[in-house]
């Protein structure tokens, strides 16, 4: 069994954040850590406040991990602040850690901007530099490179810009388009299209934290990018079209759909 950690914010509700990511590693048979590094206080409608953990513990978490468990991947979320970026940073350097997914998170769905523009610019330059792959969403594209990105050929034209800021490899997440939902993959050398159907559906909390933590799974178990990408396509999907009708705004995706259906539970 592979052993992912994630460095992220606790979401109340369970549906995004380190909950998402420990789920997702779940459902996809890896062993999850998590290094929390705020906490929020959100549901179904929105991000209501934020605290930050003090340097000092978010250090130590990570600390105590590496030097006792083999990590396989690291995913990385909501990292708030420009002293909780450098420690981060600083320690996965210190330890080695490989197959590092950084999701960016700088946006919440209710428009709650999670990122203030100097720790915007200090996760571009301490954590790209540290990734294999970046995953951000269209609006996180946006405020990355300054730009308004509406087309495949604009996330494109994205892409290559994060990458020449220091990141490996790149997926630019289309779900904000219309028509099916298409990815652009570049590795610094290719583009690659990765495309599923749009589930037409309200309840999609926390699918940009699920679909960067299968990533890291699928590359912690051995795959390619582009075939991790494609797995994780896949398995977001699922989640999406499988998602959680629950509280008065958009519900959670379904982490356990599966597991779900083999127990007797109910969609309906």
């Amino acid at each position: 069994m592979k052993n992912l950690l994630t460095i992220a914010g606790s979401d109340s509700c369970g549906g995004a954040g380190i909950q998402a990511d420990l789920k997702t590693f779940s459902a996809l048979g890896a062993y999850g850590m998590s290094v929390i590094t705020a906490v929020t206080a959100q549901n179904t409608r929105g991000v209501f406040s934020v605290r930050d953990l003090d340097t000092d513990i978010v250090r130590d978490q990570i600390d105590c991990l590496f030097e006792d468990i083999r990590i396989d991947a690291v995913k990385i979320g909501m990292v708030s602040n420009v002293d909780i970026i450098k420690t981060i940073g600083e320690r996965l350097s210190h330890h080695g850690a490989t197959r590092i997914v950084v999701d960016p998170v700088m946006v919440s769905k209710s428009g709650c901007h999670l990122l203030n523009p100097q720790a915007e610019a200090e996760l571009v330059r301490v954590l790209f530099p540290l990734a294999a792959v970046v995953t951000p969403n269209l609006f996180e594209t946006g405020v990355i490179t300054g730009k308004s990105i509406d087309s495949v050929d604009q996330m494109k034209q994205a892409a290559m810009e994060i990458c020449d800021l220091g990141a490996r490899a790149v997926v630019v997440k289309g779900g904000h388009l219309e028509g099916d939902a298409v990815d652009v993959v570049y590795d610094g050398r290719e583009f690659h299209y990765v495309t599923s159907k749009r589930i037409e559906t309200k309840n999609t909390h926390g699918t940009g934290c699920t679909y960067s933590s299968a990533i890291a799974v699928y590359l912690a178990k051995g795959y390619l990018l582009l075939d991790a990408v494609r797995m994780a396509k896949s398995y977001i999907t699922g989640a999406i079209e499988h998602a959680l009708d629950i509280g008065q705004g958009a519900g959670p995706t379904g982490h356990f759909y599966d597991l779900y259906q083999k127990a007797g539970v109910s969609y309906e």
